[in-house]
């Protein structure tokens, strides 16, 4: 690397940022596994945690209840969306080197800081959410939404958003990564960082309907997490992108429908 223009090799800068996110997504699928074990099944899981947390009194139940849930929302929510996202963090490192700014790699993790900042936001208001609906009495030990008819209502509400512009223009972002780094290109350290707030903006307003299933699932449900996994990256990842989005809608609305009306 030449330290003094801090502007790295190809090869190296590329295994370099391979390397941070094979790091951080073996990150999440550890913390992921080790929350699994520690609630004694590979399951719609009771979170041991929380039960302790529910037994103090409100005050210290209520901080309790935060701290132990905004981790695991913000483990799965990162772990959901990283597989994704990875192709835009390479094609991010890939142009800064093409364009001969310095410092690619430190930029690139930047870059890759913004995606987490969003996504440590909504990790927290899935935290409120739950804390509200568990005031409300509205979650079982899984931490699962107990009353069937909103599980539906989300269903529904999610397959309909498949359908919307405002889906399918996120989408087009997330499939075409060039077009966004090209359009809102911005140098320096701080522009990485504010590069990868707003396309990790775009990537959530892709899939945030969908990320809000596993709230009636229950935070840490390993099928629905899978399921959802698979298919955003199928959405985003294959030819017929926008195709599998539609068709995911439309049988999203169907189960949804069924369960309200069975």
């Amino acid at each position: 690397m030449n330290r003094a223009s801090g502007v790295g090799r190809p090869g190296v800068d590329r295994t370099v940022v391979l390397a941070l996110l094979t790091l951080l997504a073996a990150l999440c699928g550890a913390c992921l596994l080790l929350l699994l074990v520690h609630a004694g099944r590979l399951a719609p899981l009771r979170i041991v945690a929380v039960s302790h947390v529910l037994a103090a009194p409100r005050h210290g139940a209520d901080v309790g209840f935060l701290l132990t849930l905004w981790p695991q929302w913000t483990i799965v929510i990162v772990a959901m969306m990283l597989p994704s996202a990875a192709p835009s963090v390479l094609l991010y490192a890939r142009v800064k080197r093409l364009v001969r700014e310095r410092w690619v790699v430190p930029s690139t993790f930047l870059f890759m800081l913004g995606y987490l900042f969003v996504w440590t936001c909504c990790a927290l208001a899935a935290t409120l959410a739950d804390w509200l609906l568990h005031d409300a009495g509205a979650l079982d030990e899984a931490m699962a939404i107990t009353n069937p008819t909103a599980g539906a209502l989300a269903l529904v509400a999610a397959g309909v958003y498949q359908w919307t512009p405002a889906k399918h223009v996120c989408l087009d972002n997330c499939r075409a990564p060039l077009a966004f780094v090209l359009t809102h290109w911005r140098r320096g350290m701080w522009g990485a960082l504010r590069m990868g707030i707003t396309d990790a903006r775009y990537c959530t307003g892709c899939c945030w309907l969908l990320l809000a299933l596993v709230l009636p699932a229950g935070v840490l449900n390993l099928p629905v997490i899978a399921g959802l996994i698979a298919l955003i990256l199928a959405e985003k990842l294959l030819p017929g992108g926008h195709l599998v989005a539609c068709a995911t809608g439309l049988g999203l609305v169907a189960l949804g429908t069924k369960l309200l009306f069975p």
